[in-house]
């Protein structure tokens, strides 16, 4: 078996030489050292009379604590040739020390190891949310090998083992349910709140090659949790190639991937931070042209040097993006990185594939209409009982849709069943001939002519979307049979709330044809429908759709529609921890098949796009009236330094507030 992929826990996070003295913590309680130090330096400077040297020891200790992380760092970054931020506080706190300014020198270096260790501390809350999806991950499994069962770590599990799940116990592999019936919480993976019934499959040898193609109410998802009763599971995936395994690399590498605002910035800082250091040194020499000492050119050099910092900026965008990122995990969405996050709230237009998107997925039996002295009853008992015999989706939909109407079938009798091809069934039922098709079957194949009443109900029926099928016994018509894939349950609700949340077009393309197309698109208020669309129908649909909307994602469930995935400006898989195509293609994945998630995404990618904005502000707008402040003596060091300290502390928490999201 391959190497399994690291968890995020155990990736090389950029600052895991904090883990040394006192764990994961001695960045922050450095930190509050060099601050209880300076404290006490700063009272008796107060209180005593001639204690000079021994606030300096303090002060200097503080120096100490405040600046280890920062010195780290700094020389880390400066062995690779870049100037960071931390250079640029590293040279403030030493030139405070040659200006004799130790007080504001340690008050700087302790409230920049604050800021630093409180931003790490927001980054790994965020990453630990998504870790979070890490821990979901079973270590173990019982698998049954003969008569015994055994616990075997799951990297040794491999495809075709029989896994035994107890009660309320984690689901160590995908795979299938070959005996029990249980329900399942798949929160964990897919964001539904409601358990998800699974029975056995009734042939446990049958080979499922495709998981995708798997009915739901047979496959279960590794992470997800048993109910109340036990399951024996065929696994048909090895540990590494599990939905919760790929997701959690997936959302690994989601955290590299820059958003537009992110490479602004990182952009932005190239530039000014070498300019600040010019500036800087012409600073140092003012003495020369202006009447003052060299230390009062001096101080003011290190006052801008302090001012101009862009600490507050490094982390606002990368904050904001990892705590939302965090959120939309646990709300079910998987979102790839910044980029994504920050589009898909200026989306304009949606468009959605029909048929497991919008729609079940599978027909439903919608319509009964009998004739002459035939009732409904008779209708469908005929129909099922013909139907039976068959396995074509249509049949089967007809026989289940009966079932539902009637309670009990009584199918006895129906025989020698001959199908003609894409036009529908003959057989023989109590010694009469059935015939069940469509127009087609009836009018080319038998030649026998329609009512005028069948006609006038088959061509109404058929513009409303269904598919519908005539029945006739002997000589005499019984009826017709409508069957819709119908649309999903909460479909209408979902539009009408994209709407209300500015969505301007909301469409539909679809390999149905245009009166299927027409039908679920009344029904559930979609902007437009466009149907009989082939795969690369669908990409020139969604270029269309750009020229007349800037942003436009597109919605489907996976394989046909991947290329107009990649086309689009978001693309988003619905379903996606059952279809490995759909993760891999799409920038946004929604876990679970249900649409209502899609709002809160959006609603929240909103929401971050308004606090990245803020803290673009905040940093930015504090820098651009702190560097003039020091350059014309307004503000010191102290000054500088506390608003400064000040406005990285704000822009962090603010952008912690994504993990508490909720939508409206």
């Amino acid at each position: 078996m391959q190497q399994r992929t690291k968890t995020p826990s155990q990736k090389n996070s950029s600052h895991d030489h904090h883990h040394s003295l006192f764990g994961a913590h001695t960045e922050l309680i450095f930190s509050i050292i060099s601050g209880v130090l300076l404290a006490i330096g700063y009272i008796l400077g107060l209180t005593l009379q001639n204690p000079k040297y021994l606030s300096l020891t303090f002060y200097i200790v503080a120096y100490f604590f405040g600046g280890f992380f920062t010195a780290k760092e700094a020389w880390e970054s400066l062995s690779k040739k870049h100037f960071e931020i931390d250079f640029l506080m590293l040279l403030a706190a030493i030139g405070a020390g040659f200006l004799g300014e130790w007080a504001e020198g340690a008050l700087l270096l302790f409230l920049f190891s604050l800021g630093h260790a409180l931003e790490h501390y927001a980054m790994n809350k965020a990453r630990k949310s998504i870790a979070a999806l890490a821990d979901v991950a079973p270590k173990i499994a019982i698998v049954k090998r003969g008569d015994h069962t055994e616990e075997i770590p799951i990297e040794e599990l491999y495809i075709g083992d029989i896994i035994i799940v107890k009660p309320n116990s984690t689901i160590s592999a995908d795979g299938i349910v070959i005996r029990g019936n249980s329900s399942v919480n798949q929160a964990p993976i897919t964001g539904e709140s409601v358990p998800v019934d699974k029975r056995q499959v009734s042939d446990p040898s049958t080979d499922y090659h495709d998981f995708s193609k798997i009915p739901p109410e047979h496959k279960v998802y590794s992470g997800t949790i048993n109910g109340t009763s036990v399951l024996e599971v065929k696994v048909i995936k090895e540990a590494d190639d599990s939905t919760l395994a790929r997701l959690i690399k997936l959302v690994n590498e989601s955290e590299s991937l820059k958003s537009p605002t992110q490479q602004f910035t990182n952009r932005f800082e190239k530039i000014f931070v070498p300019c600040v250091l010019v500036l800087v040194v012409l600073l140092l020499f003012a003495f020369l042209v202006l009447n003052e000492t060299f230390s009062d050119s001096f101080y003011r050099a290190m006052a801008v040097l302090v001012a101009a910092s862009p600490c507050a900026l490094a982390i606002s965008t990368p904050s904001a993006v990892l705590s939302g990122i965090a959120r939309a995990a646990k709300g079910g969405v998987l979102i790839k990185g910044g980029g994504p996050l920050e589009e898909l709230g200026g989306l304009t237009a949606l468009a959605f594939d029909k048929t497991g998107t919008l729609t079940e997925g599978k027909p439903k039996l919608t319509e009964v209409i009998p004739y002459g002295n035939t009732d409904s009853k008779e209708l469908l008992l005929v129909a099922a009982a013909v139907e039976k015999l068959s396995d074509h989706p249509l049949a089967v939909a007809v026989v289940k849709g009966a079932q539902e109407r009637l309670g009990s079938v009584e199918t006895e009798g129906a025989g020698r069943l001959e199908s003609v091809t894409g036009r529908g069934v003959k057989a023989e039922w109590k010694g009469e001939e059935v015939v069940i098709g469509n127009r087609g079957l009836f009018e080319d194949e038998l030649r026998v002519p329609l009512p005028a009443e069948i006609e006038t109900d088959l061509q109404k029926l058929e513009q409303e979307g269904n598919t519908v099928m005539i029945i006739r016994k002997g000589n005499e018509f019984l009826g017709l049979i409508g069957l819709m894939d119908t649309p999903k349950t909460d479909a209408k609700e979902v539009i009408s709330k994209l709407k209300s949340i500015g969505m301007k077009q909301i469409i539909m393309i679809t390999g149905d044809n245009q009166q299927v197309a027409d039908a679920v698109a009344n029904k559930i208020g979609l902007t437009d429908a466009w149907g009989g669309l082939l795969p690369e129908d669908k990409v020139e649909a969604i270029q269309k759709l750009k020229q007349r909307e800037q942003k436009v994602a597109m919605i489907g469930d996976g394989v046909n529609d991947a290329p107009a995935m990649a086309r689009s400006t978001v693309g988003i898989a619905m379903g996606a921890a059952g279809s490995d195509v759909a993760l891999e293609t799409a920038d946004i994945a929604l876990m679970s098949d249900q649409l209502r998630t899609l709002p809160f995404a959006i609603g929240l990618s909103r929401k971050s796009k308004i606090i990245i904005k803020q803290n673009l502000w905040v940093s930015l707008g504090v820098t651009a009236i702190l560097i003039p402040a020091t350059i014309f003596g307004i503000a010191g060091i102290r000054s500088a330094v506390l608003i400064h300290e000040g406005s990285t502390l704000l822009v962090v928490f603010n952008a912690l507030r994504l993990l508490a999201f909720k939508t409206e």
